[in-house]
């Protein structure tokens, strides 16, 4: 697993516009890190730059949202699946043609195929006057 420190806004971009044209259908992006770390944040520049036209907001509570864009991406926040065991026809949207990008991807373990694992770390530089 990479882990990632970002230290602005612009740094997150420049990871998911970079990353966005390494990418293709079928890969799977396991985005981990603590609550307001930047992962839905990361998830909407990544999406913008795969052609995303409508505003990506977090599936917290849909758990997963599709996006039409150059190729079909499902933005996954399991956050609300700790402690289920619930499959939620998962192997639909892990596929040959699409893109997942899942949030909190330990609590879908079982269910995950390969995929690019990320975690994201915001570290806030502060200075002294």
């Amino acid at each position: 697993m990479h882990t990632l420190k970002f230290n602005s806004l612009a740094d997150t971009e420049r990871l998911a516009k970079l990353l966005s044209g390494e990418i293709s259908g079928g890969t799977v992006i396991l985005l981990s890190g603590d609550l307001g770390s930047g992962k839905t944040t990361f998830s909407q520049f990544l999406g913008k730059y795969l052609g995303v036209k409508r505003h990506m907001t977090s599936p917290t509570f849909n758990i997963i949202k599709s996006y039409n864009a150059d190729v079909k991406l499902h933005h996954m926040d399991c956050y609300r699946l700790e402690d289920s065991e619930e499959d939620l026809g998962f192997d639909e949207y892990f596929n040959d043609t699409d893109i997942a990008l899942v949030e909190w991807p330990q609590f879908i373990a079982e269910f995950l195929p390969e995929a690019i694992k990320i975690n994201i770390q915001y570290e806030m530089k502060t200075s002294v006057l």
